[in-house]
Parts: C-alpha cells; structure tokens; sequence
C-alpha cells in the first residue's frame, strides 16, 4: 500500500511540475510574440505615414498647379475687364489676410534659443518649450505693432492656429517643432523692432526671467510660406443677405 502510495505522490508531483514548466513556456513565448508584434506595428505604422506624407506631396503638387492656371486665368480676364481687374485685386487682398499665399517684405526675424547648459542633468530641459507660451506673448505683440504677416519655423501663425506641448515637441498648425526657434514677421521694422525690445519687454522677459538667447535682426525683405493645411469651419457659416436684413 504504501508503495502505491508513494507512486501517487510521485505522479502528482511531476504532474504538477509539468504544469508549472507548462505555464512557463506560454509565458515566454507569449512575451516573445508581445516583443515582435509592437515592432511590426511601429514599421506598419512607418509605411502607413510615409504612405499618407506621399499622398499630401502629391496633392500639394497638384494644387499649385491648378492655383498656377487659375491665376493665369484670373489675370488674363482682368486685362480685358476694369471690373474683373478690381476683384481679382480684392481677392488677392483676402488671401495674403487669411494667410494661404506666400507673403514677401520687409520687417524683422527674431531668434531664441536654449541657454547653454553646463549641467548634464538639464540636457534634455528646454525652457522655451516647457514656456511655449512666451511664443504666443511674442506673436501677439507683434501683430500689436502691426505686423502683416507672423510665421514661427516656417509655420504661418493664423487665427485658427494651434501651438501645444506634445510629447518632447511644441506642435505649431499640428506640426512638431523645437528649438532654435526663428519668428518672422513682415511690417515696419523699425516699429516692430522697438515694440518687442522695450524695457520690461517680452524679449527682456525672456533674457532675464528664462535665461534665453533672443537677438532680433531688421531685414528689408522676408518671405513668409503659406499656411498649407487644411481650413474647416465646423459651426462657423457666411450669413445670407436676406439674414442681414431681419
């Protein structure tokens, strides 16, 4: 009896041994497959934006062209129509304001960057982009001054656009940037010079409090890109004239 017994023992435990060394080999193989499918993801994920980045290039391309012909046309109608000549001057009045045509002139071209840092521990700080708000400070006090035109980074500042911390980047119109930071602004440069390095200024702001390297240069002339994303207006509608009237 006892012998039987002892075999009992002995097949409960290499059964449960066997179990053990069981759940253990799921468990690698399991967190083998988890290591291999975070890395197919990421290289679908590649493809799938270089895929997207590809489509974008395209249909820029193919909107330059058509906004080539369209002015062509644009300007050959308005040399034989005074009237048409005026609307397609108006016209190009409101794009250059709403920011979707490139823009050339003079004004000034202010840069800030990071402080040197000694300290290994702070490498990786960036006060500019933890205080991005000083950007925002920045742009509205040029426009204050009457700046035309604002672009950060070769991003078009407009009304609807967006500056937000994400991740280790500042997103500016959706588009990750960082330091060095180069702001231009088309105007008056002497105006727009003197508006943004007045004593206690936000240029002082930044030299003193932030410890960033901000110089600002007058230039004759800047070209400033175009906004190139797309504009929506989800609650916003033009109002009818016959609304005007009630």
């Amino acid at each position: 009896m006892k012998k039987y017994s002892g075999l009992i023992v002995l097949g409960i435990l290499a059964l449960f041994i066997g179990l053990i060394l069981s759940i253990q080999l799921r468990m690698t193989a399991g967190s083998d497959q988890g290591g291999l499918v975070p890395l197919a993801k990421v290289r679908g994920y590649e493809a799938e934006l270089k895929m997207v980045k590809d489509e974008k290039e395209s249909v820029m391309q193919e909107l330059m062209e058509l906004e080539a012909r369209l002015n062509s046309i644009e300007g050959e109608k308005a040399e034989e129509d005074e009237f048409i000549n005026g609307l397609v001057s108006d016209l190009e009045k409101y794009k250059m304001s709403s920011g979707v045509l490139d823009v050339k002139g003079p004004g000034v071209l202010i840069t800030i960057k990071d402080p040197i840092v000694t300290d290994e521990y702070e490498q990786d700080f960036s006060p500019i982009m933890y205080n991005y708000e000083l950007l925002l400070s920045l742009v509205n006090k040029l426009k204050e001054a009457g700046a035309e035109a604002v672009s950060i980074n070769e991003q078009r500042i407009m009304a609807t656009t967006e500056v937000s911390m994400a991740g280790s980047n500042v997103n500016i119109n959706g588009t990750p940037t960082a330091p060095p930071y180069y702001v231009k602004a088309i105007g008056n440069p002497e105006t727009l010079h003197d508006a943004v390095n007045i004593r206690s200024g936000i240029i002082e702001t930044m030299k003193m409090k932030y410890n960033l390297i901000v110089s600002t240069e007058r230039k004759q002339n800047m070209v400033i890109p175009r906004y190139t994303g797309t504009i929506k207006f989800k609650y916003a509608k033009p109002v009818a004239e016959d609304e005007k009237a009630e």
